[in-house]
């Protein structure tokens, strides 16, 4: 008996290729979808680049060595304005190129358009890469010393530290006044300091006018012995010093009570002092007039004034005339200096 297998042969490569059609398929949309994956990832890859490049577009400008900042600085003047001089090959940017690159990065990064921190930084490096490179010239030069960074150090030189300020200057000015005009108000204050120390040492030890004592020191020494005598006889005492005794050997001896004396004088002279605004020659407390703003504002008054007595006193000694007597005072006293004539009476002075 003959068995005909024909038809279900034909059954079975009929399955054999559906299953394979389906298999095909299958992958076809796994490689679409990978494809369209990729596609997606590049094109996500794409946009964050471009969105870096939006936000810190100096990590594209690659790097130059121009120290002196002659043209871009330490950027490459070309990857600023989005050209690679590695790419091109034989056909670098012309004018036209640079131009439009230069019109639409100065659209992006115009401070007026932009309110990005750097974007006038970047809109300034742009523009100045933009003067480099429609140069002839500069651009020429710019791609010599590419790569000759000895010949650029012979023209140019290298900055090896740059210093910016970085505070403002009229503050700067404004803060020395004031610790200039503070040292000058203390300086007055120390001179004035000295001669009263000087007068209070004095009137302490008593000095008389030929023992050295000044007219301020005695003057300090009787107001003191009054308002000590006052003080004593408002406590029921007959004399000014009630003896003291010294412990263990009786009475203190004469000078051991002139020493007693003046240290009960002391406290009181050291007040009275302070009430002396002025010993004469400048040696007076500092007022608002010892500030050194304010002595600025004076010095063009000052130095007029002195400017116009030298004028009319040489005038005087062209014409072959004497001396006056406002003149002879001038000189005397700038000859003795002021400590002398101040402290000098009228007759010393003649």
């Amino acid at each position: 008996m003959t068995y005909n297998n024909s038809k279900p042969m034909k059954l079975a490569i009929a399955l054999l290729l559906l299953i394979a059609a389906v298999t095909v398929s299958g992958e076809g949309d796994a490689n679409a979808n990978a494809n369209n994956a990729n596609t997606d990832a590049d094109a996500d890859a794409a946009k964050e680049d471009e969105n870096k490049s939006y936000e810190f577009p100096e990590q594209y400008w690659g790097t130059y060595y121009d120290p002196s900042d002659i043209f871009c600085g330490k950027y490459d003047c070309y990857k600023i304005l989005g050209f690679d001089h590695l790419t091109w090959g034989t056909s670098p940017p012309n004018k036209k190129d640079i131009t439009q690159s230069y019109r639409t990065l100065s659209k992006r990064w115009h401070p007026d358009k932009n309110n990005d921190s750097g974007a006038e930084k970047r809109f300034m490096k742009i523009n100045k890469a933009y003067k480099i490179l429609t140069s002839k010239s500069k651009r020429k030069e710019y791609d010599y010393l590419r790569d000759r960074s000895d010949e650029y150090f012979y023209k140019y030189g290298s900055v090896m530290y740059s210093y910016a300020p970085k505070t403002d200057t009229v503050f700067v000015i404004i803060i020395l006044l004031i610790a200039f005009s503070a040292f000058t108000w203390f300086a007055q204050k120390n001179r004035w300091q000295q001669i009263a120390n000087r007068a209070v040492k004095d009137a302490v030890e008593g000095l008389k006018a030929g023992e050295g004592g000044s007219t301020e020191s005695i003057e300090l020494r009787r107001k003191a012995e009054e308002i000590n005598n006052k003080n004593q006889k408002e406590l029921g005492l007959d004399t000014m010093f009630a003896p003291v005794k010294n412990k263990g050997k009786g009475k203190k001896t004469k000078k051991e009570m002139r020493h007693f004396e003046n240290e009960q004088l002391r406290p009181i002279i050291e007040e009275l002092v302070l009430e002396i605004q002025d010993f004469g020659a400048g040696f007076h407390q500092p007022t608002w007039r010892d500030i050194l703003v304010v002595k600025m504002a004076y010095w063009p008054i000052s130095i007029g004034k002195e400017v116009a007595w030298l004028a009319k006193y040489y005038s005087r000694r062209l014409t072959g005339k004497e001396l006056n007597d406002a003149e002879k005072e001038v000189l005397t006293r700038r000859a003795v200096g002021p400590v002398a004539w101040e402290s000098a009476n009228a007759k010393s002075r003649a």
